[in-house]
């Protein structure tokens, strides 16, 4: 039985009145009259039998019902668009989006990507660090690198590689953590906690059997890269993570200030669901995984 769907030129302008809250700016989007926005929004609420929109003389709302049906026309325009950029014709304009902490995008993927350039010069490659959820396929992402304890279910995962977590502070900063005895006291220090984080201090300190630990004054940042910078600027001892923190520490800019331990959390590599049938896309998961593996073979060594 075929779906019955209301005109799809309506359900545009629909969308695009919404979004804008205005016939006025969704008729310049779609280059049409707000005349010709205003009538189709008309015939579209006939054939829906309900009103989607409040017309004031200087405001344009949503109803309720229009403010609930909005997200679904929304997301319906972002599948489609999603399958055209996915059209093998298309293929020669496409770019590989991938989402990515900040830090990590920073510290870890950028400082590796000229390598894959090297190898696939003509392919664009587009990351994005905001922290919000991804959906595959709706927000056109290729991939994305998250920090878990495990795969999720539902997507493919793939382990990128695990961290290690050291105390580490300016050579500054660990000469005023000297006790009479020569050793580093750890209790005269500012602590300073990535507050997203999923293992910071209190797992630290649990690892490395430390306890009834209490210190005064901490700071707190919401990204790890604000908390390197801090230390290095000895306002405090940051826990490290490795890799992350090697660039700093190889620089001394930071020293190790503590024992070593390993997170349960790791880096992961997500792959949406068109990521295997693409050349492109295969090439670059190929690499970004052996990059993974590279890291975690040195650990080893080193190890």
């Amino acid at each position: 039985m075929p779906l019955r769907l209301p005109p799809l030129s309506s359900l545009r302008f629909f969308e695009a009145a919404g979004r804008h809250q205005s016939f006025k700016l969704a008729a310049a989007e779609l280059n049409v009259t707000p005349s010709a926005v205003s009538h189709g929004i008309v015939g579209l609420e006939l054939a829906l039998g309900v009103e989607l929109f409040i017309r004031e003389p200087r405001k344009l709302s949503l109803t309720p019902a229009g403010a609930d049906y909005l997200p679904y026309v929304s997301e319906a325009f972002s599948l489609i668009a999603v399958g055209m950029e996915r059209l093998p014709s298309k293929r020669a304009n496409r770019k590989i989006a991938v989402s990515c902490a900040p830090t990590l995008a920073s510290r870890w993927l950028l400082p590796r990507l000229q390598d894959f350039k090297a190898r696939w010069p003509n392919i664009s490659v587009s990351i994005d660090t905001s922290r919000r959820q991804v959906g595959f396929p709706v927000d056109g992402f290729d991939f994305a690198i998250r920090m878990s304890r495990a795969p999720v279910a539902g997507l493919t995962w793939s382990k990128l590689f695990g961290e290690r977590l050291v105390p580490v502070c300016s050579p500054a900063y660990r000469d005023t953590l000297i006790n009479e005895d020569g050793d580093i006291d750890l209790r005269r220090a500012t602590l300073l906690h990535v507050v997203p984080a999923s293992e910071d201090w209190e797992d630290w300190f649990d690892k490395s059997g430390i306890e009834g630990f209490e210190t005064g004054g901490d700071l707190r940042f919401d990204t790890i890269q604000l908390a390197f910078e801090a230390a290095t600027m000895g306002l405090g001892v940051a826990l490290g993570r490795r890799p992350l923190v090697d660039s700093d520490l190889d620089a001394k800019r930071l020293v190790e200030v503590g024992s070593t331990i390993t997170a349960e959390t790791a880096y992961w590599m997500v792959s949406s669901e068109g990521a295997d049938h693409r050349p492109d896309l295969q090439g670059f998961k190929r690499w970004l995984l052996g990059q993974g593996q590279s890291l975690r073979g040195s650990v080893r060594a080193a190890a």
